[in-house]
């Protein structure tokens, strides 16, 4: 089947797993999003990224 394509079996498969991780990082943000929108609260995750931001200096605005 493969051969028809003119792939092989290793890239198709390479290309299955990055779709996959693709569509399950999509899913992830999507329903993140759409829980922030619904209940007005923020994740533990985005927190945890705010501070590592704040300690690198990266939320700060130039002065």
């Amino acid at each position: 089947m493969f051969e028809e394509l003119g792939i092989s079996f290793g890239t198709a498969l390479i290309v299955l797993l990055a779709l996959y991780f693709i569509i399950k990082w999509a899913v992830k943000n999507g329903i993140k999003e759409a829980y922030r929108d619904i209940t007005g609260k923020v994740t533990a995750e985005d927190i945890e990224a705010e501070q590592i931001c704040n300690e690198l200096g990266l939320n700060e605005e130039e002065k």
